[in-house]
């Protein structure tokens, strides 16, 4: 990954309102409103999403591309239902000349998606949906029963099958970003680094790998951002996974190296921001975000307690503050398995890596 060239930023836009506009309730195509007002890109991660976040509008329909690729045709049985990609704020439902009763869901992703030649719309302008709600029955024309799907960014539409695999309908597991680039949008896949490629091999489910907190000393460990509070702990945060810890002292406090290790990653990377990997011999790493500045570079070699940046709010951050993740042998854990940040200390305990979790031992 050239970190280097890496210029996009996540856009910062409100949350999806419940009430819209005349001419939002009456056009298809519009633009969304302070999507692109602080940043002329931003990226979402469909590979974060999870399996309730998602849903293909007609499960059990084949899907074809068609109008230069802007559209799917969904084919299915009469009486099927459509049901919502994602969830979102239903912003237009209403008969149109060219595609029969429409439904537009707006998404706080940015993203708005487009259900047409619906037999009959159950869902009104204002009404929140959840993803794979029922929101029409499905319809058609000329003898065949079908529902028009389109994605639109800004009131233009993409190409579905850039997000979807039309033959397994799987939503496919990438980071895309959006760029606005006169009146039209630029779609390009950033992948995300696996945890393979930023350093350590995932365990092989037959093997065991632990580490001994407690056989570190003193001086090998450091915790990241002395005298913070928690202010956004690991877990799901409603339906969205939230694969770190947010710590907060002020803005440009300094942030200190973990453990021992070697810089893999230090660059802006989209909604991280600023952000930092470092590989520590343990077999753990530790990832560091939202930097107001990065004092580090790749392949540099740093201490336990030694300052690699500064807090700030680069990226998708509303605050300034700390975004730590833990991986330890390619598996992402909660970093309080790792640390009290209670007392800011070491945990006397191991961690045991077997199959697809990590594990607190005494």
């Amino acid at each position: 990954m050239a970190c280097g060239v890496i210029i996009v930023m996540m856009s910062s836009f409100a949350p999806v309102k419940d009430t819209f506009t005349p001419a939002e309730q009456q056009q298809i195509s519009i633009e969304t409103p302070g999507l692109f007002s602080r940043s002329n890109a931003f990226s979402v991660d469909f590979g974060a999403l999870g399996s309730n976040e998602y849903s293909f509008p007609l499960p059990v329909g084949k899907a074809e591309l068609e109008g230069g690729n802007a559209n799917l045709r969904i084919t299915t049985k009469k009486g099927d239902v459509v049901k919502a990609m994602f969830d979102g704020v239903v912003r237009f439902s209403r008969k149109d000349g060219k595609f029969g009763n429409v439904i537009v869901i707006r998404h706080s992703n940015g993203l708005e998606t487009v259900y047409g030649d619906n037999a009959e719309n159950l869902v009104k302008v204002g009404q929140s949906v959840k993803a794979g709600q029922s929101i029409a029955i499905v319809g058609g024309r000329e003898g065949r029963v079908f529902c028009t799907f389109a994605i639109m960014v800004n009131g233009g539409r993409i190409n579905p099958e850039t997000l979807i695999e039309l033959a397994s309908h799987r939503l496919r597991k990438q980071e895309v970003i959006f760029r606005k680039s006169g009146n039209r949008i630029a779609v390009a896949v950033s992948r995300k680094e696996k945890a393979e490629e930023k350093g350590y091999t995932a365990s092989n489910p037959n093997t065991t790998n632990r580490l001994d907190l407690r056989k570190l000393k003193e001086h090998e460990w450091a915790y990241p951002l002395p005298g913070c509070k928690v202010i956004s702990d690991y877990g799901y945060r409603g339906r969205r996974m939230h694969t770190g810890v947010d710590l907060k002292t002020k803005p440009n406090d300094k942030i200190y190296a973990a453990f021992d290790g070697e810089v893999t990653m230090s660059c802006l990377y989209h909604g991280y921001g600023n952000y930092i990997i470092i590989r520590h011999p343990n077999g753990l790493e530790t990832h560091y975000s939202h930097q107001s500045r990065n004092y580090v570079r790749k392949g540099q070699k740093v201490k336990a307690g030694e300052v690699i940046g500064l807090t700030g709010r680069t990226g998708r951050a509303t605050t300034a503050h700390l975004h730590f993740e833990a991986v330890f042998r390619g598996k992402r854990f909660n970093p309080s398995q790792l640390f009290n940040h209670a007392t800011k200390q070491l945990r006397p305990h191991t961690l045991v890596v077997k199959g697809g979790a990590v594990k607190a031992e005494k």
